[in-house]
């Protein structure tokens, strides 16, 4: 089967057209960070990066011992069918809390960043480079909203490569640091998985106002949830690309379903790459 699948290309062909028509004055991007611009597998391991924190001791045994025991906790309220969304909201809100006291007291330092990338533990996926510097270079805003509960990690990488630039804005958990580097807060609001949308985006009027007008837009994600970023969002034309990394069979057609294209098995991002190329 190939690696990138349509999931309707007469829609998608349709979509794709009155968004190249519209050009670069009228679109932006909105992104997911982790598994969607980075690879999801690196040394054979799926990964996010707050995972590698804790699964590798990076901090602490006991710091791991406790951040596994709020997952095994918290994970089933995510995931339950029958729990509102509302209740689900203020669930996250609280594991999301709770674990940045666990980073607060167990000693999360800059460094500690640094080195996840100085280590190439966060890969970014084959062609996003390239995919930065199309977006600079054409003017198009690339919108990251990560719930990640290190999201400084991603200012981090972009600097790193260079691709820092002023049309990328990051809306993400950022914390507050002493001058020895120590995490020691985090900045309002709480971004977790229930509430990663361009909503959020109203609070910021710094970004929102570069978007508001770009109604086409192009969303990227490796998850179905993050199809909830756009929610909020008056746009005219929308095309989802759906990066689906792991258990490909069981889970192709509820992508197929959801998102416009389908990227299999952690797979580059050139056909993106082409899209964008497109747009005048």
């Amino acid at each position: 089967m190939e690696k990138v699948i349509i999931s309707n290309p007469e829609n998608f062909e349709e979509i794709k057209q009155k968004i190249i028509s519209g050009g670069a004055e009228n679109f932006h991007v909105l992104a997911d960070f982790d598994r969607t611009l980075t690879k999801a597998s690196v040394d054979n391991k799926i990964h996010s990066t707050i995972a590698i924190l804790r699964n590798e001791n990076y901090l602490s045994e006991e710091y791991s011992k406790k951040a596994f025991a709020l997952a095994d906790y918290y994970h089933p309220i995510e995931f339950n069918p029958e729990i509102p969304l509302e209740e689900k909201k203020k669930h996250m809100q609280e594991w999301w809390k709770k674990h940045f006291d666990l980073l607060f007291e167990y000693g999360l330092n800059k460094n500690h960043l640094k080195r996840l990338i100085d280590e190439e533990r966060i890969k970014f996926r084959e062609g996003a480079l390239e995919f930065f510097d199309l977006l600079h270079e054409k003017g198009i805003p690339l919108v990251i909203i990560s719930s990640s509960p290190v999201g400084d990690l991603i200012e981090i990488s972009l600097k790193k490569y260079g691709k820092l630039c002023d049309n990328v804005k990051i809306v993400t958990n950022l914390y507050k640091w002493d001058k020895d580097g120590n995490a020691i807060g985090v900045n309002e609001p709480i971004i977790h998985v229930f509430n990663k949308d361009e909503t959020i985006l109203k609070d910021l009027p710094e970004i929102y106002n570069e978007v508001k007008d770009r109604k086409n837009v192009l969303l990227l994600g490796d998850s179905l949830g993050d199809l909830g970023m756009i929610e909020g969002f008056d746009y005219d034309n929308l095309l989802k690309v759906g990066f689906l990394n792991y258990d490909v069979d069981a889970n192709l057609e509820r992508y197929k379903n959801n998102f416009d294209v389908v990227i299999r098995n952690d797979s580059d991002m050139n056909f993106v790459n082409e899209f964008v190329k497109e747009i005048k």
